[in-house]
Order: structure tokens, then sequence, then C-alpha cells
């Protein structure tokens, strides 16, 4: 009975959740509320509760989650104070003399961007402001143009450093040490973010190279939907050299020193994310957009973001506390190891949900909610954590980009001009999410992908 009432619980919160309340509230309120119910029938235990302090003590002393809003001042900061805007023109002047060559330099600053930034919306709303104007009004086919701009837009799920990788590192090494503790295993070893940051790194420098191919082979057969730039226009730039070394190379400076002094061992996260934020507010006084009103505007924003995160994450902890109060945890295991296929029978019907669900849970909910029920079931079954990790990461990153739901889709149709129609949009990121499922097959065909570099790194 208590199994199916922890069903009822999450069927609820995911129904809360679509009326439109805010998430944090809904997890916490649907979990207390249920608690409550089960400890007047006797379906409960309340002794799950007494837990929450220290669950939430556990929040407020974890030192990798202060990484959370350095990174995101870093990617604001850089937003901000148009660094990000500067980078773009500068690609877009680079690439400009070859067809495809504004996708390009939209494809690779969307990876700077949203290397830097992490967050799916803020990324893709940025290169929607600055970008699909440009590439309109420079013939580029609005399907085409769209489909790249969400597509870089939600690279941020990928590639490092990213918040997602970091709150999705912190969950997993939890669930693998829970994984091991239920198996009996008593090991300090433990999986921390630079692993998956090193994990991350070759998947996605792939997914961007294949994004990358597939406007080669667009500017090869059908060079009309992907024109180049002008020479009339690309002929009145001048000091391109100057504008690459201001532009270009100081960014990739800093996503390089952040990102190598944690895959080198020279930093933690945190400790690197501090060296972002400082470094993102020196490249501002550098390129002379650096003012008191912009700082107000970042230190709003990443309070903004930073205490969504950390609130949805109080939730969560609570929710999961009663879910597993009433053997939800349980539960689950049952259904996925009496699946057919055995592990990865298990693996493709989490995976199949988690898409599912990301056409309307953010990445934070479904990381800080579903992952801590479902990943220590995988990893006892005997899966690689840095590998499972950058596979839901990829996963969601496809769910993101998928008609009808994708919130990448959403965020752009906010920012699109009316000429460009919804249906342009949606039939843009097809080839986009199609490149995406051959990575995750790719991936899910060769594990090594994932797990050779950290092996090499590490041992």
């Amino acid at each position: 009975m208590t199994e199916y009432l922890s069903l009822l619980l999450f069927v609820a919160a995911v129904g809360v959740l679509l009326m439109g309340y805010s998430v944090a509230f809904s997890l916490a309120g649907t979990g207390l509320l249920f608690a409550g119910i089960g400890a007047v029938t006797g379906h409960f235990d309340t002794v799950f509760l007494e837990a929450i302090p220290n669950r939430l003590f556990g929040v407020m002393n974890n030192e990798v989650l202060i990484a959370v809003p350095l990174f995101v001042f870093m990617g604001v900061m850089l937003e901000k104070s148009k660094i990000a805007e500067e980078l773009l023109d500068t690609m877009s002047v680079m690439f400009g003399p070859m067809r495809g060559g504004l996708g390009i330099s939209v494809t690779v600053v969307g990876m700077l961007l949203a290397a830097s930034t992490g967050i799916v919306g803020a990324t893709v709303v940025t290169m929607g402001l600055l970008s699909l104007p440009t590439m309109l009004r420079r013939g580029y086919d609005p399907q085409v143009a769209t489909g790249v701009i969400c597509a870089s837009g939600t690279l941020g799920q990928i590639i490092p450093p990213s918040i997602v990788l970091v709150l999705l590192g912190d969950v997993i090494s939890s669930a693998y040490q829970q994984a091991q503790l239920d198996q009996g295993i008593f090991s300090p070893e433990t999986v921390t973010v630079g692993d998956l940051f090193l994990g991350a790194l070759v998947p996605g420098l792939l997914l961007v190279a294949a994004y990358i191919a597939y406007l080669i082979g667009k500017a090869i057969f059908s060079p009309h939907t992907v024109p180049a730039i002008p020479k009339e226009e690309r002929d009145g730039v001048t000091n391109l050299g100057a504008r690459i070394l201001k532009a270009l190379v100081p960014p990739i400076l800093l996503i390089g020193l952040v990102l190598g002094s944690i895959l080198g061992g020279f930093a933690t996260p945190t400790e690197a994310a501090a060296v972002g934020a400082v470094g993102a507010i020196a490249l501002s006084i550098f390129n002379g957009s650096f003012s008191l009103n912009i700082m107000k505007e970042v230190m709003r924003s990443t309070t903004q973001v930073s205490s969504m995160v950390f609130i949805i994450l109080v939730g969560a902890s609570i929710f999961s506390l009663v879910f597993r109060g009433y053997g939800g945890d349980d539960m689950v295991r049952d259904f996925l190891t009496d699946l057919p296929g055995g592990v990865w029978g298990a693996l493709a019907m989490v995976m199949l949900v988690m898409f599912i669900l990301g056409f309307f849970l953010d990445f934070i909910e479904i990381t800080f909610v579903v992952v801590p029920i479902v990943a220590p079931i995988l990893l006892a079954m005997g899966l690689d954590p840095i590998w499972l990790g950058i596979m839901i990461a990829l996963n969601l990153q496809t769910s993101f980009l998928t008609p009808p739901f994708g919130f990448a889709l959403f965020y752009l149709r906010g920012v699109a001009p009316d000429s460009v129609t919804t249906g342009q949009i949606y039939r843009g990121v097809i080839p986009f999410i199609i490149i995406q499922l051959m990575m995750l097959a790719l991936l899910a065909v060769w594990p090594s992908l994932a797990t050779w570099l950290p092996e090499i790194v590490y041992g």
C-alpha cells in the first residue's frame, strides 16, 4: 500500500507543477502533505522528517555547490558587458567569406557562451537577440538560423565548465556512494565534478563538430540557405587581426584557465569558478564596458538564479525523503530490475522517462528529484557513474530541443520576430535532434568516449 502512495506522491507533484506553481514549493508542499496524510493513517514513519535539518545543513555546507553562483556570475558578466556580442561580430567577420560561415560562428560562440553560462534559457535568448536578426538580414533560411541558435544554446548541458555538470556531479557522487553502501561496500572512492568535466569534453566537442559538419553540408548542397556575407560588407572591416585578438583570445583564455585548473587538479571547481568570476570582471574592464550599473545587474541576476537553484534543492530534498519513507525507491528498484533486457532495459526506460520529463521540467528539477532515485539503482547494476552522468546530460539536452515542448524552442520563440513562424523553428531543429540522437547512440555503443579521458588523467 505504501509503495502505491509513493507513486501517487510523484504523480501529485508532477500535476501541481503542470498547474504552474513554483517548483520548489510544489515539491516541498506535496512531500509534507503526503507525510502528514501518511502519519495520520499509519503508512508513514515520521522519523524520516527528522532527517530534513541534516539534509538542509548538508546543502548549506556543500562546498561544490558554491561553484553555482560563481559560474552564474561569470556567464552573466560576459553577457551583460557585451563581450559575447563583440565575440559574435568578430567570428562572423572571420567566417564571413564562406557559405555557412555565419552559422559556424554562431555555433562556436554558442559553445563558448554555453560553457561560461551553462543555462539554456540565457544562452538561447542571448544568441536569439544577437544573431537571429543578422542571419535573417543576410539571407539565411529561417529554419537553418533558428535550428543553429537552439542547438547551440543547449550545448550548455554538455560543454564544461557547466552548471549542469556541477549539479549532476554532486548528485551522481552521492548516488555512487549510496549504491556502494547498498551493496555493503565501504570505499572512499567517489565521483568528482572534474570527472564529469573530463567525461563530457570529448562527446561535447564531437557534438559541436557534428553541428559544423551539418552546416558545411548545407553550404555544399543548399548554398542558397546559408549565404556568405557580401564582399562589400567584408571589405569595410579594418584591423581584423586586432579585433580577433581583443574579442576572441581573452574569453578563450578565461574558459581555458577555469577548465584547465580543474582538470589539472590545481583547483577545486569552486576555486576555479571564483577565478572565472574575477576573470570575467577583468575582461569587462579590459573591454571598456564595466560599470557599476552592469555590476548591479549581474549581481541581481546571479542572486535570482542561485536562489532558484538552492530553494529547488531544498524542496527536492524534502520530497525525496518522503518518497523514500513510503518505500518509493524500493518500488523503482524492483520495477527496473524486473524489466526485460537487464541493465540495458532499465537504462532505456530511465532515459525515456527523463526525456519525456524534460518537456515539462527544467534540468535542475530532474537532477535533484529523478536522478537521486534512479541513479543508485543503475549504478548498483554495474554502470559506470561518469558514463551515466554524461548520458543523462546528453539525453536532457536532446529533450530540451525536441518539439513540441522543448524549452529551447519556447525561449527562442519569445525573442524571434513575427516573420519567423513556430513551424519554422520546429522544422529547423529536426536535423540537430537527429545529430543529438546519433551522438547518444554513439556514446551508448562506445562508453569509452566518456570514460577514456578521465582514466588517462586520473589513472
